[in-house]
């Protein structure tokens, strides 16, 4: 190892391990790097200059003028991804929630989906002044995530939706030649070794009529934060699609319908109120109560199935609506975190209805409403 490689070794270690006397690297810090030490020190510090990963004790304090410029510092010298981790722990070690109900505080931050679930559940509590800086940092998420994800799904689902229109007499290029030759197999011509098919199958092409509809059923409890971020985008995405009805439902032990504000996704989540309890059963029965074509609408209930409600009634009314034709489709997160903690008891009694339970990410999630579309199995990922 030439000596310019060893003295880099030396300085990540310094970084990593961090504390007084150079850790026993024999390294000393300077200029950046020794910024970026004190960065990460005011955070995971445990206030004699040393880091420990559970101290809840750094050098960030309760001041706004210092965690400003502490955010600025670590937006200077840490990529976007590590700036959103560290402000994550800034406000779960160090209690900062509170401080992000100031205006210059949530100018100062980077925004993602996790700062956005903490501004939702601050919401009541935000004052005016506050909530319109608050808006524009979620309108700016928001948007992302819909450049990100608004034209693939509107292209998986419009396909879906042709497909799921079947038709007797179709156009050469919209024939479903696996389906047809299925169903000609008994018109083989072995002289030939070809099949004569005498009856076409093909796709529909979809019409401006409502072909479908979609009901997003998702819980606010607090862990389910940025489970209501992405339902708003892909509410907002589904109901600018003119074949598909969408609904969307938010619900803890009361139940909110925001369908009427699916236009703006920001209004979606100021309309929402994250923490309290949980009655699944009650969500369901709402839903329930507007389903006019059980056999053309699919069900998505978003939850991590902590059922405070009749957990019976609920499991009924799930197969319940499953036997009238509803297809009923169980997330236990749509996120890109994985599955949170869940009621396993539940989600085992759900997949016995046919409803597995399983966690999605938001890049899978137009698969999933494509395949539940068109009734058949849905991509459940192998760690289920």
């Amino acid at each position: 190892m030439t000596d310019e490689a060893a003295r880099e070794r030396l300085r990540r270690w310094r970084l990593v391990l961090g504390g007084d006397g150079a850790d026993g690297t024999g390294h000393a810090l300077s200029g950046r790097d020794a910024a970026m030490d004190g960065a990460l020190t005011a955070l995971y510090g445990t206030g004699d200059g040393k880091r420990a990963g559970t101290s809840r004790s750094a050098g960030l304090g309760a001041s706004a003028p210092s965690v400003a410029r502490w955010l600025g510092d670590i937006r200077t010298y840490f990529p976007s991804s590590v700036v959103q981790v560290m402000q994550r722990d800034a406000i779960d070690r160090l209690g900062l929630a509170t401080l992000l109900l100031e205006p210059e505080m949530l100018a100062a931050v980077e925004a993602d989906v996790h700062l956005v679930g903490t501004l939702l559940s601050l919401n009541k509590a935000m004052p005016e002044t506050t909530k319109e800086t608050a808006r524009a940092v979620v309108r700016k998420v928001v948007e992302d995530l819909e450049k990100r994800l608004a034209s693939r799904t509107r292209a998986t689902l419009t396909g879906a939706l042709d497909r799921s229109a079947r038709v007797s007499r179709p156009r050469h290029h919209d024939i479903d030649w696996n389906r047809t030759i299925a169903a000609n197999l008994k018109h083989y011509l072995p002289e030939y070794r070809t099949v004569v098919p005498e009856r076409l199958i093909g796709h529909g092409r979809a019409s401006r009529s409502v072909k479908k509809e979609v009901v997003l059923c998702v819980d606010q409890s607090g862990s389910m934060a940025a489970s209501v971020v992405y339902a708003s985008v892909f509410g907002a995405v589904l109901a600018s699609m003119r074949s598909i009805s969408t609904r969307l439902v938010v619900f803890d032990t009361a139940v909110v319908d925001l369908t009427d504000q699916l236009d703006d996704p920001v209004d979606v989540l100021f309309g929402t109120r994250l923490g309290g309890g949980t009655d699944i059963n009650r969500a369901l029965a709402y839903c329930q109560s507007r389903i006019t074509r059980p056999t053309e609408t699919v069900v998505v209930l978003i939850s991590d199935l902590y059922e405070g409600g009749i957990r019976d009634e609920m499991l009924k009314r799930v197969a319940t609506m499953q036997a009238s034709g509803v297809r009923f489709v169980t997330l236990l997160a749509l996120s890109d975190e994985g599955a949170p903690a869940y009621d396993r008891e539940h989600a085992a009694a759900l997949a016995a209805l046919g409803a597995p339970a399983f966690a999605c990410t938001p890049d899978l999630f137009p698969e999933v409403m494509a395949a539940a579309i068109e009734k058949r199995p849905l991509p459940v990922p192998d760690t289920v």
